[in-house]
């Protein structure tokens, strides 16, 4: 998924170097590539767990030309996976709820309903991170894991992608309070009918991006997902 501490300009250069090999394809004609953004200059203005840099870029207009220098803000803090926990024997959802500083700080119940998700390290791929992440968060082990999508979740300050996933598992025995204590998680396993899910999701129940996303995917491809897994030993 890539190094959190890799910078736009060394992006763009490896931008530029896929392009020499491959034809890119897009919906439209009139695309915008690296090529026409100029990284003016880069500082770091805050490394921690996190980084956080500052740039100043120009870029071609829709219209012609070049915008002017414009100042930017961009968080790294990496890549991350995300994964829908689904028992397609008892047709049930594996959910997590935990506390989010984020939430708290926006006045909302900082307690989220999630699905289990973890940030990808060095070294690691988004299918390793996802099973670990299951097992630490969910107590539980995924059989099959298939992909549903890849999205930037704030693109307009920050970096961050999320692996979307749907993992096979078994819920008779998922439930209680995991996470890693050293990592101050305290996340409680709530199982759900798929029904109930569903209505939940209609009623607006879910409030944060990687739920909300996977939640649509699994509406509309819950009975094709269901018979395909219950064909499927173990």
């Amino acid at each position: 998924m890539g190094d959190k501490n890799m910078r736009i300009s060394d992006r763009l250069n490896d931008a530029d170097r896929d392009r020499e090999n491959e034809q890119v394809k897009t919906a439209d004609s009139e695309a915008l590539w690296a090529e026409d953004v100029d990284v003016v200059s880069c500082k770091t203005a805050y490394q921690g767990f996190f980084r956080l840099d500052s740039y100043c870029v120009r870029y071609r207009l829709h219209t012609g030309g070049w915008s002017k220098k414009v100042q930017r803000e961009l968080f790294e803090r990496g890549h991350a996976v995300a994964v829908l926990l689904y028992d397609p024997y008892r047709d049930a959802l594996v959910f997590i709820k935990q506390f989010r500083i984020g939430a708290l700080a926006a006045g909302w119940d900082p307690w989220l309903l999630e699905v289990v998700a973890g940030i990808i390290e060095n070294g690691e791929t988004a299918e390793q991170v996802a099973r670990r992440e299951v097992r630490e968060e969910a107590g539980c082990d995924v059989t099959i894991l298939k992909r549903v999508a890849c999205y930037l979740a704030s693109p307009g300050a920050c970096t961050e992608t999320v692996e979307l996933f749907c993992g096979k598992v078994d819920s008779v025995h998922v439930g209680g309070i995991h996470g890693c204590a050293d990592e101050g998680e305290d996340i409680r396993v709530i199982v759900v009918s798929s029904e109930q899910a569903l209505s939940m999701l209609a009623q607006g129940a879910f409030n944060n991006g990687a739920i909300l996303i996977v939640m649509l995917w699994f509406a509309l491809h819950r009975d094709r997902l269901r018979q395909e897994w219950l064909s499927t030993m173990p």
